[in-house]
């Protein structure tokens, strides 16, 4: 019985630390006619969370939300520019199983402005 406990927790030692990637890309501007300038590109806003036990955070679509917004505060849109090539990362961190598990979220996006 020891030494499957010392196994189990040799095992668990080893293989504590994982991560997971995963993402959608998405244009929110129409960008089929050549009527548009690249302002900024790769703006990017994040949002985290950490879980212990999984108890803890928020759920992935509000966290994509905030990111969002937090690329938003730090790169507000004038007056005909709007956001292109919206990308949205989600990386899973685990520890030790699912004692500990951190979930990141990043915003990537384009900034153009529409001619008049």
């Amino acid at each position: 019985m020891k030494k499957i406990l010392t196994l189990g927790l040799i095992a668990v030692l080893f293989s504590s630390c994982m991560a997971f990637h995963s993402g959608s890309v998405s244009g929110s501007a129409s960008l089929a006619n050549a009527n548009f300038d690249y302002v900024q590109k790769g703006v990017t806003g994040s949002s985290s969370a950490v879980y212990i036990l999984g108890i803890g955070g928020m759920a992935k679509k509000k966290m994509a939300d905030e990111a969002r917004v937090d690329m938003l505060k730090a790169h507000p849109l004038k007056a005909n520019q709007a956001l292109a090539n919206v990308a949205v990362d989600y990386k899973t961190t685990l520890i030790l199983g699912l004692l500990y598990r951190r979930l990141t979220v990043n915003t990537t996006a384009d900034i153009v402005e529409f001619k008049k």
